[in-house]
């Protein structure tokens, strides 16, 4: 029965003295063919150089890409590698999940995240939306990614002087060779969000400025939603030299918030969405001042000591 499923290599970047990978941990409870699977672990300090290392090394003809805290779910391969049945499909990703059980706090993060005012069309990567569909790189997640080892490796694996956004850089190229992406909603992860209000925050940041450095790397018409954040920061800066009128997209600016915040209480309550309300005006600000960042830093390929500095472990399942 087990000739029938495909090779899958569950690779997992972690830190070179990490001593627990708790995605490792969980894989083995996935419900698949043992002898079909695979876990190698890349430790290393770049996760863009240790997964193309992975890449290289894999037995496997699918990679199943997780984060080192990424908790899979026990039909999660046997969900997703129906849909390589096409093969034209060569990218399946799902979102992840905050856990149930995490504090409160990180509710609020998973809350934001999740909130089409904070992240649009991005916030299927962080709640089950919709049906299977096929999709472009916004809806999907390298904690949570399943993609075909020749495709990758045809392309050249993951720019590595792209940290984040390295995968979406990659599904552009793909989609631009007429492949298709798709997403999953059913196809998740449990993983939870920054531990801290200062940590979140420079997520924020972070992540606005790896989507500049991707525009700059390899632009495309979908990144003008990008744009809008960016633009809103440019905005506020200007906002106190302008009249009065220019207020008037403040004013619908602070009612479509407050409608997102009406809209997020059946998930998650009025007080976690009251507290949530102003975290997203801090996304869409701190977002921004990332992405201008980041169309200005410069961009450096990674040192040849930083590439060799991987090691790479294959884990028994």
């Amino acid at each position: 029965m087990s000739e029938t499923w495909p090779r899958v290599t569950v690779l997992i970047a972690a830190r070179p003295d990490q001593a627990e990978v708790k995605a490792a941990q969980a894989v083995p409870a996935l419900d698949y063919p043992k002898d079909k699977l695979e876990i190698l672990i890349a430790r290393g300090r770049q996760p863009s150089v240790q997964r193309n290392a992975g890449l290289q090394a894999a037995r496997g003809d699918l990679i199943y890409f997780l984060d080192d805290d990424s908790v899979v779910q026990s039909g999660n391969l046997r969900q997703a590698v129906q849909h390589f049945a096409d093969p034209a499909t060569h990218i399946v990703g799902g979102p992840n999940l905050c856990p149930p059980d995490a504090p409160p706090l990180e509710q609020v993060f998973a809350l934001v995240l999740a909130s089409w005012m904070a992240f649009g069309p991005s916030r299927a990567r962080y709640a089950p939306i919709g049906q299977v569909r096929q999709t472009s790189e916004k809806e999907l997640i390298l904690c949570n990614l399943l993609a075909r080892r020749s495709t990758l490796l045809e392309l050249g694996g993951f720019n590595e002087a792209l940290y984040p956004n390295e995968e979406n850089a990659l599904m552009d190229a793909i989609q631009q060779r007429g492949g298709k992406l798709i997403h999953d909603p059913a196809f998740c992860v449990f993983r939870r969000p920054r531990r801290t209000l200062g940590a979140f925050l420079k997520m924020l940041i972070t992540y606005g400025r790896g989507r500049a450095e991707q525009f700059r790397v390899s632009p495309t018409v979908g990144s003008a939603l990008n744009f809008i954040p960016p633009l809103f920061c440019l905005y506020l800066a200007v906002l106190p030299f302008l009249g009065a009128t220019a207020l008037i997209p403040l004013t619908v600016y602070g009612l479509a918030l407050a409608v997102q915040g009406v809209a997020l209480v059946p998930a998650g309550g009025v007080w976690r969405s009251a507290a949530a309300a102003p975290l997203v005006f801090m996304a869409n600000v701190l977002y921004g001042v990332g992405f201008w960042r980041g169309l200005v830093t410069r961009l450096r390929p990674v040192s040849q000591e930083t590439a060799r500095d991987v090691r790479l472990e294959r884990v028994p399942v």
